[in-house]
């Protein structure tokens, strides 16, 4: 049996080893070793604290995700004020600032460091002897909320740090934020649960770190740069770009884009070549920061009561169009959300025409204040979702009427209520008929189980028809009943009833995805699957059996556990058995040429949808991760692929064609 003392060091080995790998990825963007074998490190890591809990500490790599979710968050007193910053919009306001600078310095001799501007959400985080003790958000300036928990979970804020001549206080500034492809998964998954999308990055890493379960925030993927101090014991430098290298060393993330300049030209230079550049980036950003570089220089420049004198924001100019509101609908959700949506005149925006605008929901519609015969100004929010930003009301016809809330269902007539968080309407009507046709029509997706020649329009026309009421309805269908229905022709209804029978035999997890269970999307739904084998154990689990599953926990635990209690939806999949329905679960191979790989792709595939091939990597044993690395070992490219590819390259990564793959297969 190993001595306690053995054991002890053989644990602090295995944390130092996972520390040195966190801080050659995160602070260096460099790899050593695979996916596999972190993981490998972290859980022999978990087993020995597990056996062994006196040596347990609150800074281990295991010990990142709190257990229990918090009741509220705490106020915490920022010991050095974190002020905001002035805006710019052009060179000119940017050299004006440049001559209250020298103005004031009364010398020529400063230069500026510039700063990629992150679109996330301020924190400070405060370390004591070189381990993190409290997180807090920027809140008031003065007072923010401690986030201590949430902010453990973000694998690039490491909890301990690295070195020998760390200040005993250090309080380290920085932006927590949604890397653009984590910000495109959880929509996705959202929107595949029936939730409402986040309008931007910065929401969604808004929302995240201030949820009260640290387990949902750890699924999040969020990310975080440092880039400034609050209180020290000591100082760490005199200048601020030396800070910035003093935060690598302590193994502190910084952004791998900041430049000095010598001169307010410079600057200006290095800020507009960000206005296309920026695109490129895996993150969103809003502008730039220039920040005079010098501490004794910032000392004297000062600040006023709500800004420093001695930094700058310049401000990339969003991408707008104006167009006018023809009309405001209200869609039904499949979980009976209520969303309005504004219907424009086509505009050009971002190189893509919009026609429609969503408006979130009624308490932000009425804060605009839209109304049908406006015109409005739309953007691209985090240059993906058109959303309307501004009503030019000087413009606004006359007798325009305020849009009013609905008090019934459009669909069905049904009463709605609002959500206990009182934001979203919802029609409360179990039987209407546009959830029903929502819900139908998520069933029938690529992405669930994927029943061609299954449209929106014949949708429609079964359920106001009633030949469909539910899931189990549709495997009923017959040739004559669709042959009287519009634009059905018999060829057409051959096609239909075939496509429905082969759907009889998808994989599990894509029936459990298919369910439309609220918060259970692709991923969760293939969580389930591997978990429980089958339907009729997955609906056997008790609820602290779900909420135990890694990447479920306690909320999707209610939802599913509600779910199969429900006495109309079990009898609804006692009749999908009952006519056939007969999902397959799908075995994950341990072994093979793609097991333990991470493989991005790009463009399109001939032989694959996006949702296939994703199942085919993951059904092989692999990860498909969506965005290029150097943890990435195959690229595999299809045609039109985008700027994954030109990542690939230049980080030598490996790419593979769709021929390629197959033969890996």
């Amino acid at each position: 049996m190993a001595k306690k003392e053995d054991i002890e060091k053989q644990i602090e080995r295995l944390r130092d080893e996972i520390r040195e790998h966190d801080y050659l990825y995160y602070v260096l963007n460099q790899s050593t070793i695979s996916d596999r074998r972190y993981d490998e490190i972290f859980a022999e890591l978990k087993m020995l604290e597990e056996a062994n809990p006196q040596f347990i500490t609150l800074d281990s790599p295991t010990q990142r995700v709190s257990e229990q979710p918090l009741e509220g968050f705490a106020n915490v007193r920022h010991a050095v004020p974190m002020l905001s910053m002035d805006n710019t919009y052009n060179a000119d306001e940017l050299r004006a600032f440049d001559e209250r600078v020298r103005k004031q310095l009364g010398v020529m001799d400063y230069d500026y460091v510039v700063e990629l501007k992150i679109d996330g959400l301020a924190v400070n985080l405060r370390y004591e002897r070189g381990k993190l003790v409290t997180a807090a958000t920027r809140g008031s300036g003065r007072v923010g909320d401690d986030v201590t928990a949430n902010v453990r979970t973000i694998k690039a804020v490491p909890l301990v740090l690295r070195g020998g001549d760390i200040p005993v206080v250090l309080e380290v500034r920085g932006e927590v934020y949604m890397p653009t492809s984590a910000f495109a998964e959880l929509n996705k998954l959202r929107t595949e649960a029936g939730e409402p999308a986040f309008a931007n990055p910065r929401n969604a890493a808004a929302g995240s770190l201030k949820l009260l379960d640290a387990k949902t925030t750890e699924t999040r993927n969020l990310s975080f740069f440092a880039y400034a101090t609050g209180e020290l014991s000591e100082p760490l430098a005199e200048n601020h770009y030396q800070t910035l290298q003093k935060f690598k060393e302590f193994g502190l993330p910084v952004n791998p884009d900041i430049k000095r300049a010598k001169d307010i030209n410079e600057a200006i230079d290095i800020c507009f070549s960000w206005s296309e550049k920026r695109l490129e980036l895996g993150y969103q950003i809003d502008g730039m920061v220039i920040k005079v570089n010098h501490f004794d220089q910032q000392d004297i420049l000062g600040a006023t009561g709500r800004a420093p004198r001695w930094c700058i924001s310049y401000k990339f100019a969003a991408e707008q169009a104006e167009t006018i509101v023809e009309s405001i609908d209200v869609q039904v959700g499949k979980s009976g959300i209520l969303t309005p949506v504004a219907n424009l005149t086509p505009v050009q925006l971002a190189g893509t025409t919009v026609k429609r605008a969503s408006l979130h929901n009624f308490d932000e519609l009425n804060r605009l204040g839209v109304r049908c015969g406006d015109t409005v100004v739309i953007e691209k929010a985090g240059e993906i979702i058109p959303q309307v930003i501004q009503v030019k009301k000087e413009l606004r016809p006359a007798g325009t009427k305020p849009f009013k809330v609905p008090k019934e269902c459009p669909n069905c007539g049904s009463e709605v209520k609002k959500d206990e968080s009182g934001v979203y309407v919802r029609c409360v009507n179990p039987d209407c008929q546009g959830q029903l046709i929502e819900r139908l029509k998520y069933f029938a997706g690529r992405g669930q189980m994927d029943i061609e020649n299954l449209g929106t329009a014949l949708i429609e026309q079964l359920v106001e028809t009633g030949l469909v009421k539910n899931f189990a309805d549709l495997y009923k269908l017959q040739k004559p009943d669709l042959i009287d229905l519009e634009r059905m022709a018999e060829k057409s209804a051959d096609n239909v009833i075939k496509a429905i029978e082969a759907g009889k035999t998808r994989p599990l997890w894509r029936f459990i995805a298919a369910l439309g269970i609220r918060h259970i999307g692709g991923q969760s739904a293939q969580i389930l699957a591997e978990r429980f084998g089958s339907l009729d154990t997955l609906m056997k689990a008790t609820q602290q059996e779900l909420a135990d599953i890694d990447q479920i926990g306690p909320t999707m635990a209610e939802s599913i556990y509600e779910y199969f209690h429900n006495p109309k939806n079990r009898a609804v999949i006692d009749q999908l058995f009952a006519v056939g329905i007969s999902p397959q679960q799908t075995t994950v191979r341990r072994k093979g040429n793609l097991a333990g790989k991470t493989i991005v792709v790009t463009g399109t595939l001939k032989n694959f949808t996006r949702p296939q091939i994703e199942q085919a990597i993951r059904q092989a044993g692999a990860k498909s991760s969506s965005s290029v690395s150097k943890k990435t070992d195959f690229v595999l490219a299809g045609e039109n692929p985008g700027s994954k590819l030109d990542k690939a390259k230049e980080l030598g990564v490996k790419v593979i064609d769709e021929k390629e793959f197959l033969e890996l297969l």
